[in-house]
């Protein structure tokens, strides 16, 4: 006797797919955040004294007046700053290459670096050298920036993703020719300036991650509250206003949130490339365009790449060592040349 197979429901295979999809997924956050736990237990131990991982975890604990305790101390702050602004950098990235759909996108790209930049070389040519080492000197350029890219993109009327890279490109040419022009005349400025502009972790002011940590989980907030908003800006303006999104708000949040993000970290360790580049690119690899997975993986991994670069900079040029921003190139860029050869940049 011949028996007829009962109908499958529709969608199931589809939903069984989706299923399994976020259970790899969720799996795949839990193997970054042990990878964000690694990488913060190598900034602890590592550096010009280097300590076992088994003394950092006893001078976190019980910290007393020992040598080793002394030192794994005095990397504490580094550290909290490199996953702050690791996790800025990456998640504004993906935010800006989401608004402007443009998979070169980074965090420069709304004049956030030029403005923070021109803020820090006016700041020390009126107030000293000192203002160099203030995380207020530079938040005041990077905002100004980046409302002026927003005004000028728009002019009165919607702000297109072309109009935004446009104004973001002629407000940062402006910028950067006023950076060279006071630094190049005032040797003073330069002295300071060249510090700051590198991009470091080392030599901060004490209290800075305080000052820079309000900014920064305001701008990761927001940028969680747009995954869904995003994801349907990805599908052009008119599909997203079709759906019911009100695509300039959401660019405007988005641009807020981004700006929020870059600055604070800018203004706390200098205009770091690459992070807010490569990281996105890295994770949308494996994770595909959606938002709601995005986000919290480059917030995991951004911080990765930071502190792997920093720990490298320290290695490789004992007891001296190499500033972060000029590492992070080299260490990320395989990444990103890894994600280009599999032909998975598009949005």
């Amino acid at each position: 006797m011949s028996t007829v197979a009962a109908p499958r429901a529709p969608h199931a295979q589809p939903l069984r797919a989706r299923g399994s999809r976020a259970l790899v997924l969720t799996a795949g956050l839990v193997g970054a955040l042990a990878l964000l736990a690694l990488a913060v237990g190598l900034s602890l131990a590592v550096g010009a004294k280097s300590v076992p991982l088994g003394d950092v975890w006893s001078a976190l604990l019980h910290p007393d007046d020992s040598y080793t305790s002394s030192v794994v101390a005095s990397r504490v702050d580094r550290t909290q700053l490199g996953v702050i602004v690791g996790a800025a950098l990456a998640v504004a990235g993906v935010v800006i290459q989401g608004l402007t759909r443009n998979p070169l996108g980074d965090p420069g790209l709304l004049g956030v670096n030029a403005g923070a930049s021109a803020s820090v070389v006016l700041g020390i040519l009126v107030l000293g050298p000192a203002a160099g080492r203030s995380v207020w000197t530079a938040i005041p350029g990077a905002l100004l920036a980046a409302v002026a890219v927003y005004l000028i993109g728009s002019g009165g009327r919607r702000a297109t993703p072309v109009r935004l890279v446009l104004a973001g490109a002629a407000v940062s040419a402006v910028l950067v020719a006023l950076v060279e022009a006071v630094s190049l005349t005032q040797p003073l400025v330069f002295d300071s300036y060249r510090v700051w502009v590198v991009g470091s972790l080392a030599g901060r002011p004490p209290g800075l991650v305080g000052q820079v940590l309000p900014f920064v989980v305001v701008g990761l907030v927001l940028c969680a509250l747009l995954a869904r908003p995003l994801n349907a800006l990805a599908l052009g303006d008119e599909s997203a206003t079709s759906l019911g999104l009100h695509a300039g708000r959401t660019r405007l949040l988005g641009g807020a949130a981004a700006t929020l993000l870059c600055a604070a970290a800018v203004a706390a360790v200098g205009p770091i490339a690459f992070v807010g580049l490569a990281v996105p690119h890295v994770v949308r690899s494996f994770t595909g365009s959606d938002h709601r997975w995005l986000l919290p993986y480059c917030a995991l991994l951004g911080p990765v790449l930071l502190l792997v670069s920093d720990v490298v900079g320290r290695v490789v040029a004992r007891p001296g060592e190499l500033m972060v921003g000029a590492v992070t190139a080299f260490v990320g860029a395989p990444f990103l040349i890894a994600a280009v050869r599999r032909g998975r940049m598009g949005l």
